[in-house]
């Protein structure tokens, strides 16, 4: 029975061969002085959106993908406290995520929407336990908004309004899934040792909505969506990319040809990562030299060197528990 368990839980833990993708290369550097802690991308690919995680103002830029220039900025009236995210809608607008709460103190958090048009809408909402610090905002194709949490231990809560958004007041959020991650050794981030491989800090979706990424400071995770599920999407086993040597990796966006955008505080270089959305006409790791360091140079599934989805993870947790009442009752029998 032991040895049966066994292989079963190393089959839970197992997941299908990852796609190839590029080395992250790096692209233009973001000079402008109000990037310098950039924390949000988005791209339509004619343009790349930008926010800051510190300002007195909702304020993004919108940026040159060839240069990193500014080419504009969008503007409200909100004064923010933290911002950390950005989604771009299929309306064009621009989606803030001040969701940031590193002392886990604020009694609400927010969402600034400036759109196309010069207007702009502040939506507030609360969490349904405590409060939570938080890096990432998916929105759906439906414009629906997930938030995902920051957690040190590498459960991250994934949170959404429970009732239509409304500038009249804070509208209730609730918890409807979590994601697991797992250490790993790629080099990067603020954080000593791998905690930072578990914290996430930006999320992006697909703008067709199949495809979800969330990243930490060292890594960046594709789930697959192909009805644009988000939390379908995230209950299944992700495809793990390695995104080493950034000080302070916290932007990630989806180009339209389905590569990945990865951005740092410090003034380092937006870089890309070209097919990670497992399209095999894209280039491959073998066009481009390998990231450095890491335990893994190209893509990989997140199974037990790169973490696991939720669903994975109970149901393991499910087969170790079994075979513990299974033993115990067996020995009982025994005696």
């Amino acid at each position: 029975m032991t040895g049966v368990a066994l292989l079963f839980a190393c089959a839970i833990l197992s997941g299908a061969p990852a796609h190839a993708q590029s080395a992250p290369v790096e692209l233009c550097t973001i000079e402008e002085s109000g990037l310098s802690e950039l924390s949000g991308l988005a791209s339509d690919g004619d343009s790349w959106y930008a926010v800051n995680d510190s300002g007195s103002r909702a304020r993004a830029f919108v940026l040159d993908p060839r240069t990193c220039e500014v080419r504009s900025q969008r503007t409200g009236d909100s004064d923010p406290y933290d911002v950390e995210d950005l989604a771009l809608a299929p309306d064009g607008a621009l989606w803030l995520a001040d969701t940031g709460d590193n002392r886990h103190k604020r009694e609400n958090v927010a969402l600034h929407v400036l759109d196309r048009n010069g207007g702009s809408a502040l939506y507030r909402m609360s969490y349904p336990d405590s409060p939570h610090d938080a890096e990432a905002l998916l929105l759906d194709r439906a414009g629906v908004p997930y938030v995902v949490t920051k957690e040190p231990l590498g459960w991250a809560g994934v949170y959404r309004p429970a009732e239509p958004l409304d500038p009249g007041r804070t509208v209730p959020m609730e918890r409807v899934g979590s994601v697991s991650l797992r250490a790993t050794k790629t080099p990067g981030g603020p954080l000593d040792g791998s905690m930072g491989s578990v914290l996430v800090t930006g999320g992006s979706v697909s703008a067709d909505g199949t495809l979800v990424a969330l990243r930490t400071y060292t890594e960046a995770y594709v789930y697959r969506s192909p009805n644009g599920d988000v939390l379908e999407a995230l209950k299944g086993v992700p495809v793990r990319i390695p995104l080493p040597d950034e000080e302070q990796g916290e932007a990630i966006a989806w180009e339209p040809d389905g590569s990945l955008l990865s951005g740092s505080e410090g003034g380092e270089a937006v870089r890309r990562v070209a097919g990670a959305d497992g399209d095999p006409s894209a280039e491959t790791a073998t066009d481009r030299p390998a990231p450095s360091g890491g335990d893994g140079d190209q893509a990989q599934p997140a199974t037990e060197e790169g973490g696991m989805s939720t669903g994975r993870a109970l149901l393991f947790a499910g087969v170790i528990a079994a075979l513990l009442v299974y033993l115990v009752s067996w020995r009982r029998k025994r005696s």
